[in-house]
């Protein structure tokens, strides 16, 4: 990691790894429940499929252009080649520690009598119980292909794996074939509990080890009587081209280019070390694959993302508390009456998502209700949202939907989404050229005594039921009709885009992207640096997922070095460099893994004295700043304002689940105060239930806990 200290800031490709680097150390953590362990190791094998889909691919293109930048338009990065290289080198060392990780947690599960067995470890019983299971469940589900035979070699299907079959016989009286098998996973799931020995043991064998089983059966006729196989997958570029066809629609366009990604081109082949080497070859030969391209050699398990739904036999189960209502909307019979009198911050998922259901479920049958605007990135499969948008229609609501149909993996299904919409009478807002619409804002509009009234709310994440549960988000629900008519606003931009940006320019109190946040951003730190220059005090405090703008990271080191205390808390991407002896006061500057994605966006600035609070959609990226339609939101209330505050207090006191963000990617966790051990997504949980049970002066934990560390407790 030395040759980081050469830029100004660190590669953001890089940067990412080191994020997931962080996830695979919550599945090596022992002290974390087996089932979690298991669920990390999946969903570090998740991002890494999306990384080579989106980032490596986009480097791959980027090399491709270098040579006409002047007729693309297209953010390079510099020396692309180099950053393939690292990630390489990378990807390889993290893949040997996911091994050691994932053989030290199958220890683990024998002795919980958890057992993973393959075709070679059956019992009779369970010998019987896969014979019928391939035959009834499996045998329709697959189409084994002789490869070898056939003219075009067939096409790959990026996030599947197949398992590729040598058929021979033992006197070599025939020459070997090579076939190939889709796992059914898509259809069957990946995992199936066989008949245990004993009542207190579990053993669970995958799929494709069931195919194995019975490969003698699928390719009998063929007078073979060995057959060897090995699974492998193939990772495909998944970046949507979106032409400049005029004459074309956005929809027809991602409808293109959605089939164009089935077809991408293979950025990553990943398969079992142990293959035989001449289905190797022929395999790299028949996809056009370099020896240069990312060939990952294996274990003998891919597709690791599937084990997020590994079977639940564990006997001990996780300590997930249940969200719980807010306490201002326990004893009312109506969500509206109270956002109606006051703003309402609802910190998910510790706080329940229903409440959000609720409001668009009272105005969809609410005679006052005339309107209901609302924009969606990504919803659930089942969405409540959409059902309750749907009945609102139905009642003689004006409703209009802002669906983004280029958030990335989710676009086919938000084009569902349009078509049932639109059905049902829904006004379906969808693209404004080179910008993704990622706010989370909604407007209800109510008419009482000739007066219309605004409310609604902004939030940091998804309208998504589901990941409500595990994601860590803010949403404000308010009728300040000062909030409101900017969000409306914001509204009037998306249905007249072609008309300029006037009404986001037009805002008073939100700060919209992408036409005003990267200036205010600006401002209110230079504001910072004025207090610092004048001996006054000055700090800012940032929560996002990721920080790689590279202005903005040269007014965090201006800052630093005029004394402005900054800190940080950021998921995932970290370009900036946090240690400089030019800083006066150390940036401190922490990433927290834990059970629950932290997704939220909290932006302090110290102000003198009158802190200014924000929420936002926006995380400190060009895409976000420049390229995308993002809310930020003033927080007014003075009470939500301590809340934001003392869960941002927590976070920065965490020392189970925090790591340092330091200049060499180490991911050392933060082991400070090891007297009181603060593991901030418990420590929330505690501090919102006491307060909504007890009030604030119950609460035991904050008094223990300052933003500069932790406080004697006595």
């Amino acid at each position: 990691m030395a040759d980081l200290m050469k830029r100004k800031t660190i590669a953001r490709d890089i940067s990412w790894l080191s994020f997931n680097g962080r996830v695979l150390q919550e599945a090596a953590d022992p002290s974390a429940p087996l089932r979690e362990r298991i669920r990390f190791l999946g969903i570090f094998s998740n991002n890494m499929d999306e990384f080579f889909r989106v980032r490596v691919a986009t480097l791959k293109r980027m090399i491709e252009y270098s040579g006409r930048r002047a007729k693309i338009n297209m953010h390079l990065e510099a020396s692309p080649d180099k950053i393939l290289n690292d990630i390489q080198s990378m990807v390889l060392e993290q893949n040997e520690e996911f091994d050691t990780i994932w053989s030290d947690i199958r220890k683990e599960l024998e002795k919980e009598k958890i057992f993973l067995v393959t075709e070679k470890e059956l019992d009779h019983t369970q010998q019987q119980f896969i014979q019928n299971y391939f035959e009834e469940e499996i045998r329709s589900n697959i189409i084994p292909l002789m490869v070898e035979s056939i003219p075009q070699f067939p096409y790959l299907r990026d996030k599947s794996i197949y398992l590729g079959v040598v058929l021979s016989r033992q006197d070599g009286s025939m020459r070997h074939k090579y076939a190939l098998i889709e796992i059914p996973s898509r259809v069957l799931g990946r995992f199936v509990q066989l008949p245990s020995p004993a009542l207190d043991e579990h053993h669970i064998i995958l799929l494709e080890d069931i195919i194995r089983y019975n490969l003698r059966n699928i390719f009998s006729y063929f007078g073979y009587d060995t057959y060897d196989s090995w699974i492998f997958k193939v990772t495909r570029d998944a970046e949507i081209d979106i032409d400049n066809d005029v004459s074309t629609t956005l929809i027809q366009k991602i409808e293109k280019g959605l089939k164009n990604r089935r077809h991408g081109k293979p950025v990553r082949f990943v398969y079992d070390k142990e293959m035989d080497h001449g289905l190797l070859d022929y395999l790299i030969k028949r996809l056009n694959l370099a020896r240069k391209d990312n060939l990952m050699p294996g274990g003998r398990i891919h597709n690791f993302r599937h084990f997020m739904d590994f079977p639940d036999v564990f006997p001990k189960k996780g300590q997930r508390k249940k969200p719980f209502t807010h306490p201002l909307l326990v004893k009312t019979p109506r969500v509206t009456d109270v956002v109606l009198d006051q703003d309402v911050m609802l910190h998910f998922p510790y706080h329940s998502f229903n409440p959000v259901i609720d409001m668009l479920r009272e105005a969809a049958i609410d005679p006052n209700v005339t309107t209901i605007k609302i924009t969606c990135y990504r919803l659930a499969a089942n969405s409540k949202i959409i059902n309750a948008l749907v009945n609102a229609v139905r009642n003689g609501k004006h409703v209009t939907v802002v669906l983004e149909l280029r958030a990335r993996f989710d676009e086919e299904a938000n084009l569902e989404w349009k078509e049932r919409l639109e059905d049902e009478g829904v006004k379906v807002l969808f693209g404004i050229p080179n910008m993704k619409i990622h706010a989370k804002i909604c407007l209800i509009k109510k008419r009482i005594n000739n007066f219309t009234i605004h409310y609604g709310f902004v939030s940091t994440g998804n309208l998504n039921e589901k990941t409500a549960k595990v994601y860590g988000d803010h949403c404000l629900l308010t009728s300040d009709r000062h909030i409101m008519a900017d969000v409306n606003r914001i509204f009037n931009y998306l249905e007249k885009w072609k008309e300029g940006t006037t009404p986001l320019k037009a805002c008073k109190t939100l700060i919209p992207c992408p036409t005003s946040l990267r200036r205010e951003l600006i401002r209110m730190i230079n504001r910072e640096i004025k207090l610092a220059k004048e001996k006054k005090p000055a700090t800012m405090t940032m929560k996002m997922n990721s920080l790689s703008d590279e202005e903005l990271i040269d007014k965090l080191y201006e800052a630093a070095r005029a004394g402005v205390e900054i800190k940080l808390i950021v998921r995932g991407i970290f370009c900036m460099f946090t240690e400089n002896s030019k800083f006066p006061i150390p940036v401190k500057a922490v990433s927290i893994i834990d059970e629950y994605l932290e997704h939220a966006r909290i932006f302090i600035f110290g102000n003198n004295g009158k802190e200014k609070v924000y929420i936002s959609s926006a995380d400190w990226m060009v895409r976000n700043l420049d390229h995308r339609v993002e809310a930020t939101c003033p927080i007014l209330d003075p009470s939500i304002q301590h809340e934001l505050n003392k869960i941002l207090d927590i976070q920065l006191t965490d020392n189970v689940k925090a790591r340092w963000l330091d200049n060499e990617l180490m991911n050392k966790y933060k082991k400070d105060h090891p007297e009181l051990k603060v593991r901030s997504q418990i420590e929330i949980y505690n501090y919102l239930y006491h307060k909504a049970h007890h009030g604030e002066e119950a609460i035991p934990l904050p008094p223990t806990i300052t933003r500069d560390g932790i406080a004697s407790a006595s």
